[in-house]
């Protein structure tokens, strides 16, 4: 039997999420519902939330999805083969443990559920941040992994993402080539020399009132690349206030990681994985 699916609740005035879902789903604590969040049951306008503070705007969507069986992943599996998985990470999700958090992690949960099916551990391919969303790429064998490593830059094709910016940056395309170093307090900042390239192209695809939406790929996978050089460029991403945002309209970074394309490092097959833009994305920029 197929679990009953939850009625979609659509947003009235603006609220955050919490004291929303409180409001509607009678009958369970605080406590009921920060563990619907935890477990990534929470869907706003498609898209699994985490935070409980999360801002809703009026016309948004809320639902919930039945509680996952059995070791099932808790974020869509986007793609699987006999080397390689890939999910649909989101935003609030560290793509790896770190000093203050060890256990809620896309590696951690998905390091589970292929030990739960008798497949052993995941390898991480690449990191997404914290509040960066979309495809994160996981190897099934150490051996994997350090293919990726050893020939990252032959075997990667692309990396495509998506940005909503405040403001615009001042040509509708380019590309940004600047110097990063990582200061002691751990952030990141362009440099005249001495520090590592890093290379972000970008195009305007729609332009609203208050932001720019945004494709943007990059020749580099610097730490903080394209959040350091939008803001350096006078249009931080919105959301990131580490960085100059003055604004936080979705309750998250607004930075997708929408494409990845690459040759299979065993089968040497053409892949190109994609997660769809969240929605919240375009409603910014209508």
């Amino acid at each position: 039997m197929q679990p009953k699916q939850a009625p979609i609740l659509t947003v009235d005035r603006a609220d955050t999420l919490l004291p929303f879902l409180l409001s509607h789903q009678k009958g369970k604590s605080r406590n009921n519902i920060k563990a619907l969040l935890t477990r990534g049951q929470v869907l706003v306008d498609g898209q699994a939330v985490t935070r409980h503070d999360h801002p809703l705007v009026p016309g948004q969507t809320v639902s919930l999805r039945p509680r996952l069986q059995g070791g099932d992943l808790p974020f869509p599996l986007l793609y699987e083969d006999a080397d390689l998985l890939a999910i649909d990470k989101p935003a609030g999700l560290l793509s790896t443990a770190n000093e203050r958090e060890q256990e809620r992690t896309a590696f951690r949960a998905v390091s589970d559920w292929l030990r739960d099916r008798g497949e052993g551990r995941a390898f991480l391919v690449h990191r997404l941040d914290r509040d960066t969303s979309g495809v994160l790429l996981f190897a099934k064998s150490e051996a994997v992994q350090q293919r990726f490593q050893n020939e990252w830059n032959t075997l990667i094709r692309r990396r495509g993402y998506r940005a909503v910016v405040e403001g615009a940056p001042p040509e509708p395309a380019g590309t940004i080539r600047t110097q990063l170093r990582e200061n002691r307090i751990h952030k990141v900042y362009s440099v005249r020399s001495g520090g590592k390239t890093a290379v972000t192209h970008y195009q305007v695809e729609r332009l609203g009132a208050d932001y720019a939406l945004l494709a943007v790929a990059i020749d580099t996978g610097r730490k903080n690349q394209i959040r350091v050089h939008f803001s350096e460029l006078g249009c931080p991403v919105a959301g990131d206030k580490v960085y100059g945002a003055a604004t936080d309209p979705l309750g998250r970074l607004c930075l997708h990681a929408h494409e990845l394309s690459f040759a299979h490092p065993v089968t040497g097959a053409e892949l190109l994985l994609r997660s769809e833009t969240p929605r919240g994305f375009s409603r910014l920029v209508r």
